[in-house]
């Protein structure tokens, strides 16, 4: 992903970000990192025909769109004056990839009002559009829907003369992805529906990955771990098992790491530490260390994704964790596109200073969000600086 482009969502009325190979988000409480994380979570669920039930979880369209004026015509005499133009009522998600990678634009509207219905809080698509390249042009257009119509540009590069009708609560990458009629709405669907995303994962102490559970080969942890020790025996079989006790050993240093199994194939975590005359079992294991454990899965999983999102992976940390986590993190970003939504100076400052010793040669792009008279802004880039950016029409 080259380019990620949010307009009217939350505080974001307009935000276009450069993106690298590791990017960090960060900013004050309530500047607008959250929002962020939440808008690529929806172009997601776009993908999966999910974007409609993941906006009426959070309130519906009216109390997710920005409810601040058109024109922000000065800002606080820090950042820079900006003046933009109104854009409408559409909440409004995109991503633009390098040349010759696909690009995707959505726009969700208000419905008409219907007076048989009931689903009358439900936003429309009003449109969306896949092309190819980081700018969106005319010539670049692969497949796009205006409302209730969907066309699709043929193999010899002219448009299909079959018009598509599709209903206004469904996306076209759930609806049109045909290995043969539409390849590239498949393909950009797929790639979309790869992104992975970790946010919050749970170490209480009823949390799933404290018990003992069935273990399967697992490439990829799941969203509460309840897998955990499976996929860290996976890591060990079939990944990266140096990695794996170098990740241990820098945060706990001389511990081992072990995974059993009973005659139900049942999977135990434990962990041996110096000085202890016996090892600590998941449910032992303090907070902040099975959260490490859980990060470790994640970032040494040997299906890597081609997009990984971290939403504050810091949280219960001691503070001796975060050079390790840095570290695992960086080393990521050589195999997965990272972003990482945090405000931890320590661990921002140790990712900046492990990519700028070369190993693995990846630099860090640190985007500072700020929040001017209600609205969140990048601290520091100028309209020049945004990426060039063009939005489909309705």
């Amino acid at each position: 992903m080259h380019t990620l482009a949010v307009e009217n969502y939350r505080s974001l009325r307009h935000v276009v970000i450069p993106l690298g190979p590791l990017n960090v988000i960060t900013g004050s409480n309530g500047s607008g990192k959250s929002s962020l994380y939440r808008a690529l979570r929806l172009l997601a669920d776009a993908s999966r025909n999910g974007a409609v039930a993941a906006l009426a979880r959070e309130g519906g369209l009216d109390s997710t769109l920005w409810a601040g004026p058109g024109k922000l015509e000065r800002t606080d005499g820090v950042h820079p004056l900006r003046t933009s133009v109104r854009t409408g009522t559409g909440l409004r998600l995109g991503f633009a990839g390098d040349t010759g990678d696909f690009s995707y634009a959505i726009d969700l509207g208000k419905p008409l009002p219907d007076a048989t219905s009931m689903f009358n809080s439900d936003p429309d698509i009003k449109c969306e559009a896949i092309w190819s390249g980081p700018v969106l042009r005319p010539s670049a257009l692969l497949a796009e829907r205006n409302n209730a119509i969907v066309r699709i540009r043929g193999t010899d590069g002219d448009w299909t003369d079959e018009y598509q009708q599709i209903r206004p609560y469904d996306s076209m990458l759930s609806e049109f992805a045909d290995p043969q009629r539409a390849p590239e709405v498949l393909r950009l669907r797929d790639l979309v529906r790869s992104w992975r995303f970790y946010d919050h994962v749970r170490t209480d102490s009823a949390a799933p990955a404290r018990s003992s559970k069935v273990g399967t080969r697992t490439a990829v942890l799941s969203n509460d771990g309840e897998d955990l020790a499976a996929a860290l025996q996976t890591i060990r079989e079939i990944g990266d098992p140096k990695a794996l006790g170098t990740a241990v050993d820098l945060a706990f240093p001389g511990s081992r790491l072990n995974v059993t199994s009973d005659e139900a194939g049942r999977f135990d975590l434990w962990l041996s530490q110096p000085g202890l005359h016996r090892p600590l079992g998941a449910a032992e294991l303090s907070d902040g260390t099975l959260r490490y454990l859980l990060w470790v899965a994640v970032l040494l999983t040997p299906r890597p994704p081609p997009l990984l999102v971290l939403n504050e992976p810091e949280t219960s940390l001691h503070p001796d964790l975060l050079a390790p986590l840095a570290q695992l993190i960086v080393t990521a970003a050589a195999r997965s596109q990272m972003i990482v939504v945090s405000h931890s100076l320590p661990l921002i400052t140790s990712m900046q200073r492990l990519a700028g010793s070369g190993l693995p040669d990846v630099s860090v792009n640190t985007i500072e969000l700020a929040k001017v008279s209600g609205q969140t802004l990048v601290a520091g880039q100028e309209p020049l600086d945004e990426p060039a950016w063009h939005w489909p029409r309705r």
